[in-house]
């Protein structure tokens, strides 16, 4: 069975910083590229940064490169996501997904349930 389970989502003010995490089945972990998206109010999914099975290759929207990172804790079988230097519109749901990987939400097929992810100015 395929679960994806998001954590570590809050309230934070601009220029702070927020880790989340994303637990993994086993073989999900194994077999598929994993992601991050987001959702701002109003606004279709979007995005985040995607990192490959090997963990060797990650992609970032160019709206975050440089200040958010997302790494693998093989140990865990868990994603995770650094969120430096955050600002008033990363403000979003945030889900992790898995799937053949890209930039294209249509390339994932399993999501997580999303966690909040609010920057007050």
């Amino acid at each position: 069975q395929v679960q994806l389970v998001e954590s570590g989502g809050g309230l934070v003010q601009a220029g702070g910083s927020l880790r989340l995490s994303c637990a993994v089945s086993a073989r999900t972990f194994q077999y598929y590229d994993l992601a991050w998206f987001r959702r701002a109010p109003g606004k279709e999914r979007e995005f985040v940064a995607a990192i490959s099975r090997s963990g060797g290759s990650t992609y970032y929207a160019d709206s975050v490169k440089g200040r958010f990172t997302i790494s693998k804790d093989n140990a865990k079988a868990t994603v995770l996501l650094q969120m430096n230097s955050l600002k008033p519109e990363d403000t979003a749901v945030y889900y992790c997904a898995a799937g053949t990987g890209g930039y294209n939400r249509d390339e994932y097929d399993y999501w997580g349930q999303g966690t909040q992810v609010t920057v007050s100015s």
